[in-house]
């Protein structure tokens, strides 16, 4: 009979970062309160979660490798909101941050979550951070805790 490994969703004594850029704050504080929420109704601890702000998405990767590197964090979430305009800087800034959010998770072995809108509109984003179209500040809370217990199993 195989062996079947799963992630608990109890965030007990588990340590979180949340990465979050202000650009289209309103969208990013929507996820932020989600996902704080939902990390203390699984049992975090503020005093086990650290929130860094920064100017927008494009910095995310950065602010998240630093993060990774004290090996302080379980898990780290990065939110923010990218939206599409008139010219190809959505489709730049959209690649680099989810290639720099998943090379920090793959070269400091330390689950790193992709909690950034990319959206054509600024409604699609509300919807996906108000709960009308999904919760991702709680998917994203989830995920980590889930992440977090399992590579603490393996």
């Amino acid at each position: 009979m195989p062996t079947h490994i799963h992630g608990e969703q109890n965030a007990s004594g588990l340590k979180f970062a949340i990465v979050v850029s202000r650009f289209n704050e309103l969208v990013s504080e929507q996820l932020l309160s989600s996902c704080l929420e939902t990390l203390n109704k699984q049992g975090a601890s503020d005093s086990d979660i650290t929130i860094v702000h920064v100017p927008g998405a494009f910095e995310i990767p950065l602010i998240a490798q630093r993060l990774a590197r004290s090996k302080k964090h379980d898990a780290i979430i990065c939110l923010g909101a990218v939206i599409r305009g008139d010219t190809p800087h959505f489709d730049y800034i959209c690649n680099e941050v989810s290639r720099g959010i998943a090379t920090v998770a793959l070269q400091n072995d330390i689950p790193v979550i992709f909690g950034v809108l990319t959206t054509n509109t600024l409604e699609q984003a509300l919807s996906r951070a108000d709960g009308r179209a999904g919760d991702k500040g709680a998917d994203t809370a989830l995920t980590a805790i889930e992440m977090a217990n399992l590579r603490r199993k393996l």
